[in-house]
């Protein structure tokens, strides 16, 4: 019984892709347990933003790409940020909560739904996000969920490729994120070092609320005797960080230890190659869903009682 154990482990996650995250994946086609009648949809989920322009070249972009990436599902939108949302109410724009429009979707009668989400890292939204969905998965055939735009080293590779090609004729580029408390933060140290392994020697990577902290990249700055810099965003929006923190307060802190700085405000929404990577993100998890840590531990356990490693 545990040989036949260990030979159906062994055919279930043979498959298992390595672009995100390791054998922590295997093959799996979420429309396969469609039934007649069974409706899919795909949910986009934003941190959103409340300035009309970067919400126009970004999260409508991408919303409009994913239609035509996926025009087998009913594609749907909702935002995170419940300040956003409260400040675009006021003005008689209405958005919904992931919580409230997986809710609606139930309602409407979609059995199967792709959640994917535009935030950078696994931080604290999309923490937030996957307890929105733990909460409703129960009224579903099947939920799933793509992961943020850098999961992986691969993803870090795969982003840097992109940016190497935007990157400014002379001086630094520093690259600012938002950051968050968690220890997911480190993905940023990750991410310039990936940079820096790639011989972009004059490439930063900083955060408005975590690490690297403005203090962190200007004292690399300085070392490096860097004279002229592009501060560029980080964020998925150009919106109130990038136009207050990085415009502001991070240009005047640079200025005032003598560099030269100029302001890219282009927002990583807006490249449509990073727009790719979170359809290849979507697509991916409609094709493939995680491994089961338990039943991997299982097998661990099996192969260590039948001596076989």
């Amino acid at each position: 019984m545990k040989q036949l154990f260990i030979v159906l482990f062994s055919l279930l996650f043979s498959p298992a892709c390595h672009a995100h995250g390791g054998e922590n994946f295997v093959t799996s086609d979420m429309t396969a347990s469609m039934k007649p009648g069974d409706k899919a949809a795909l949910l986009m989920v934003h941190f959103g933003t409340s300035f009309d322009e970067t919400r126009t070249l970004t999260i409508d972009a991408i919303n409009d790409k994913a239609r035509t990436a996926f025009p087998e599902l009913e594609v749907r939108e909702a935002y995170t940020s419940r300040i956003v949302i409260r400040r675009l109410k006021e003005r008689g724009i209405q958005k919904t909560n992931p919580l409230d429009a997986l809710l609606k979707l139930r309602g409407d009668g979609f059995t199967h739904i792709l959640v994917q989400s535009t935030h950078i890292i696994e931080g604290a939204e999309m923490e937030s996000l996957r307890r929105n969905i733990a909460a409703v998965s129960p009224f579903f055939t099947e939920i799933r969920v793509g992961a943020p735009l850098l999961y992986s080293a691969e993803d870090g590779e795969a982003l840097v490729t992109i940016l190497e090609n935007r990157k400014p004729e002379k001086g630094a580029t520093v690259f600012v994120g938002h950051g968050t408390y968690t220890p997911a933060t480190a993905v940023y140290a990750q991410l310039e070092h990936i940079m820096k392994a790639r011989g972009n020697k004059e490439f930063y990577v900083g955060t408005v609320e975590g690490y690297p902290a403005l203090e962190t990249v200007l004292a690399q700055l300085k070392a490096n005797k860097t004279k002229q810099a592009t501060l560029v965003p980080l964020m998925f929006v150009a919106g109130d960080h990038a136009q207050n923190d990085i415009a502001g307060e991070w240009k005047e802190a640079l200025e005032a230890a003598g560099l030269k700085v100029a302001v890219r405000m282009e927002a990583l929404g807006q490249i449509p190659e990073v727009q790719d990577l979170f359809m290849e993100h979507a697509r991916f998890s409609m094709h493939h869903k995680p491994v089961d840590i338990m039943q991997k531990k299982a097998h661990y356990a099996t192969e260590e009682e039948t001596g076989h490693h």
